[in-house]
């Protein structure tokens, strides 16, 4: 029997949200400001790691791409549009069908699947798992699934909120209490801080090589930094 890291519960959770998953100012609304930074984070690692043009509109041209825990597709869009041949899995149904039907309407060729990591074949030159990791039921298992996916001199990028007090009065207390995301969509004891995660990666196989800040101002918004306290991406390879 595989093992899986999926915990149904938090499947249940995030399946409630995909009737309105691309509003922007619907109960993913956190994730729609999400998104831009995160993309300009993979932009920039890509252009960097296959020493591609920064001014070309199609860099993954050529290259297959997965992403985990892809939801509605607010990040499996984007990679499309760069030019990756697109697998995007999630384990809510619903999230797939949403995501299915708007990629259709804008006219992408992802490949959308209702699985999780361990149970797809092949490998990948581009896998993004964004703020997928502190809902597994198995952080390191996960972890070792997305490297044995992972193609030679391919990358990985993550991200996840850290384990510090600063993201716990942010991600749970106050964004959870006033709307700005569901209640119940984190669990403290899941956050991992950048630390562990390096060492988890080490012992999955994998070199990380770069750990960015996400935080937040009232002038900037949400915004890649130096301050790791709130919420952190990660690139590894093999």
């Amino acid at each position: 029997m595989v093992e899986t890291s999926v915990v149904q519960e938090e499947v249940e959770q995030f399946a409630k949200l995909a009737g309105d998953w691309w509003d922007p100012r619907g109960a993913s609304a956190m994730l729609h400001k999400l998104n831009p930074v995160r993309l300009a984070y993979v932009r920039d690692w890509i252009d960097q790691h296959w020493a591609l043009d920064e001014h070309s509109r199609r860099p993954l041209e050529g290259k297959s791409a997965l992403d985990v825990g892809c939801g509605a597709g607010l990040l499996a869009e984007p990679l499309a549009r760069l030019g990756a041949a697109v697998i995007a899995i999630d384990p809510a149904e619903e999230l797939i069908a949403a995501a299915r039907d708007h990629a259709a309407g804008q006219g992408l060729p992802i490949d959308y699947r209702v699985a999780a990591v361990e149970t797809i074949d092949g490998t990948f030159d581009l896998i993004t798992a964004m703020e997928v990791i502190e809902h597994t039921a198995d952080p390191q298992q996960f972890l070792k699934d997305l490297a044995n996916r992972l193609a030679p001199n391919g990358l990985l990028i993550l991200s996840t909120p850290n384990a510090t007090a600063w993201s716990r009065l942010i991600t749970i207390t106050l964004a959870e209490s006033f709307g700005a995301i569901p209640k119940g969509t984190h669990e403290f004891e899941k956050f991992l801080a950048p630390e562990r995660m390096k060492q988890l990666m080490a012992d999955a196989g994998l070199q990380c090589l770069d750990v960015e800040g996400l935080a937040f101002s009232p002038t900037r918004g949400l915004h890649l930094s130096e301050d790791l306290r709130l919420n952190y991406l990660v690139v590894a390879t093999r």
